[in-house]
């Protein structure tokens, strides 16, 4: 498979050479397709992207130990599976700049020649992900990898956006990290496949299971998401939810929504990808001048008329 970058120079990235874990030249491609460069969308174009390679996103509030626990489901399927990580990292909206400090919680893997991570930064994209995640796991879903795993930011309730790119969405919880039925209003809980309390030797993880076992019994569903209690950094509890998640790749999951609402993201993204920002800026600072300043009446005369 060849992917052709805007320096008209070609990349060689077949599946045998992902197995013995060329990864260089996979990077830079993401490079391309995350800075959105020339011939990003040609590339995109061009690939043989295999949509059965099972996505599955982690996501939770900061602290919850997702990226302990994928270190720990890593050493049960490292040595058994090629895998991807992508691991989202927030970015300062005062600096521009981000630590990207996710992938070091999995140094045990970071040269596995079956693991390949990579971290992404927000670039001030909400919903947790960061703005070219979407095109980024089609890039891994072209490699021959068995599994892809997404890290979210863990920005609390309003990150929901990884239940319409993941297969498979596990929300990563651990007892006593505030109010816990404060937590069970936030809309992040209707999007799990699977519940994750994490750091189970505490006190109150018994309570924080009735407390969701009571949240899905008001859904009136038929099947409710499995809970597991894990201990990531003791390995305690990582069988079971490894052996769950492998199941749930081998059923249909519903393609049609994910990729409607993959299009929806995508096609935002293309009709903003010219939009000039500084003249909004410069437009909205001599309008708001005015003591008759509407922004409705403002939008209407410069964006929303044809």
């Amino acid at each position: 498979m060849q992917f052709y970058l805007c320096s008209m120079s070609s990349i060689n990235l077949n599946q045998a050479e992902i197995r013995q874990g060329n990864y260089r030249s996979l990077a830079k491609v993401i490079s391309q397709v995350e800075n959105a460069a020339d011939g990003a969308m040609d590339l995109l174009r061009q690939l043989k992207i295999n949509y059965d390679i099972p996505v599955i996103g982690f996501t939770g509030p900061p602290g919850a130990g997702k990226s302990s626990l994928l270190n720990a489901l890593l050493a049960k399927m490292a040595d058994k599976w090629r895998i991807a990580i992508l691991a989202v990292d927030p970015t300062s909206p005062f600096t521009s700049g981000s630590i990207l400090g996710d992938r070091y919680r999995m140094n045990d893997y970071f040269l596995h020649q079956n693991v390949f991570i990579r971290s992404l930064a927000t670039r001030g994209n909400l919903g947790g992900l960061s703005a070219r995640t979407i095109e980024i796991t089609d890039v891994l879903r072209s490699c021959a990898f068995d599994f892809i795993f997404i890290e979210t930011v863990g920005v609390g309730q309003s990150e929901v956006e990884i239940a319409a790119l993941a297969d498979t969405t596990v929300l990563v919880l651990n007892p006593g990290a505030g109010d816990d039925i404060q937590a069970l209003k936030a809309g992040i809980m209707e999007i799990a496949d699977v519940f994750v309390i994490n750091k189970a030797d505490r006190d109150q993880a018994d309570a924080l299971m009735k407390h969701i076992q009571n949240m899905l019994r008001l859904r009136n569903q038929a099947h409710h998401p499995p809970i597991f209690k894990t201990v990531a950094t003791e390995g305690i509890g990582i069988d079971l939810l490894t052996e769950c998640l492998i199941d749930k790749t081998r059923k249909q999951t519903d393609k049609l929504s994910l990729f409607y609402e993959k299009s929806i993201r995508l096609i935002i993204s293309n009709k903003m990808r010219d939009f000039d920002y500084k003249s909004l800026k410069n437009k909205l600072q001599a309008a708001t001048d005015s003591k008759d300043f509407n922004l409705y009446n403002f939008l209407h005369e410069n964006y929303f008329r044809k």
